[in-house]
């Protein structure tokens, strides 16, 4: 039933072993005017959760699928009402106090509704303006699911294609076909389709989230299932209006997973190191999992290196033409390959050089901690002390070793 922010963030609250921690930590934002209500619901004799966000005792309409588009979306300066600019937006999420990893992520996803609301309108992304209860209503849904998603600690995200409904909406702007133009240009890339139910399924909230996190689309793959969230939407239809989220994890992995990923390789004697240097960026900008050299010997005993990049599955035709078009190679050679990847998250620990970043990895019968080096090295600078000893410091408040 397509996606919507509220619709996906019940979904993913419903998989949570203890929901208070998140509904205390969502309060602790205090997001001006913004309460929550968890309602228990059932679509078609399936039972879910509703999450209502409230503005100032007003619930936003328009981003949950299923419901009219209100058009919170205003570009006339000279409208009445509270607005929220693009950068005013995003100076809200920065003030949250959020962890590092969630606030890049909230940022990223509301980045990808402003372009596609710029793009659309053709008007600048500084013109981008949200009356004040959309703005906070896609904020708390963003940030929700952001911080759903750390605190879930999953790595590997899949989604299905996109059910996107049919039909028209009525926005501000006049009447609009289903999916709305902002959600149609998030959803470049994406595998999406109609069918008979008439009404806006996804918006563009639940589309910028669904591009975010999930690296892939289409047919659900092998995976053990160990437990089932249901978002519930607001509007009922003949079909039921829920959106499920499956927690899944490799019994053996206890806590790692596998997934497949491309690995694209090219021969190379006749670049410099700098000119590789800038394709390794180039590679790492586009998506790439990463990216390594190894010394090798060409025929006629030439002397070159073997450029490798790893990638998601569905980057493999990007990263292959940056490839192509950025090193002097006339071929590349991919191959699939199948991974076990430890579960990751990342979290911030008091130090007496202050807060660290550590990098924590879980699975096959393993755990493991890595302070994030740009955080130690800025710390060692700062107080004057070795690497190894700030290091060390975050690796014994990570470990309490």
């Amino acid at each position: 039933m397509g996606a919507s922010g509220d619709m996906l963030m019940a979904a993913l609250y419903e998989l949570l072993p203890d929901k208070n921690i998140f509904r205390e930590k969502m309060e602790r934002l205090n997001l001006p005017g913004v309460t929550m209500q968890y309602i228990d619901s059932t679509k078609c004799g399936v039972t879910g959760t509703h999450i209502s966000v409230m503005v100032g005792g007003v619930a936003e309409m328009s981003v949950d699928a299923g419901t009219p588009h209100k058009a919170a979306h205003q570009h006339d300066a000279g409208k009445a009402g509270r607005r929220y600019g693009f950068q005013d937006t995003q100076g809200l999420i920065r003030a949250l106090g959020l962890p590092d990893n969630v606030m890049e992520d909230a940022l990223a996803v509301y980045s990808i509704i402003g372009e596609a609301e710029a793009k659309v309108h053709g008007v600048p992304l500084e013109k981008v303006h949200l009356h004040e209860i959309g703005a906070l209503d896609a904020v708390a849904d963003i940030v929700g699911c952001c911080l759903l998603m750390n605190m879930l600690g999953v790595t590997d995200i899949t989604a299905s294609a996109v059910h996107v409904g049919s039909g028209s909406v009525q926005c501000e702007h006049g009447i609009l076909p289903v999916p709305a133009p902002a959600a149609a240009e998030i959803l470049k890339g994406v595998p999406i389709y109609g069918g008979s139910i008439n009404g806006e399924l996804c918006t563009p909230t639940g589309a910028a989230l669904l591009k975010h996190f999930a690296v892939s689309f289409g047919q659900m793959p092998p995976m053990t299932v160990v437990k089932i969230g249901c978002g519930m939407g607001a509007k009922d239809f003949d079909a039921a209006n829920c959106l499920r989220a499956f927690l899944c994890e490799d019994d053996i992995a206890d806590g790692g997973g596998s997934d497949n990923v491309s690995e694209i390789s090219c021969n190379l004697d006749d670049m410099t190191p700098e000119a590789i240097g800038a394709v390794f960026e180039l590679l790492l900008e586009g998506g790439a999992l990463d990216v390594f050299c190894a010394p090798i010997l060409m025929k006629k005993n030439r002397p070159a290196v073997m450029l490798t990049c790893l990638c998601a599955e569905d980057s493999r035709n990007k990263l292959a033409r940056l490839m192509l078009e950025h090193t002097t190679t006339l071929g590349v050679r991919i191959t699939q390959c199948r991974r076990d990847v430890l579960s990751r998250t990342v979290e911030a620990v008091p130090t007496i050089y202050g807060d660290i970043r550590v990098k924590r990895a879980i699975g096959f019968g393993t755990m493991k901690h890595k302070p994030e080096y740009d955080d130690v090295l800025a710390a060692s600078k700062l107080y004057g002390v070795p690497f190894e000893t700030v290091h060390s410091a975050a690796m014994r408040a990570a470990t309490g070793v």
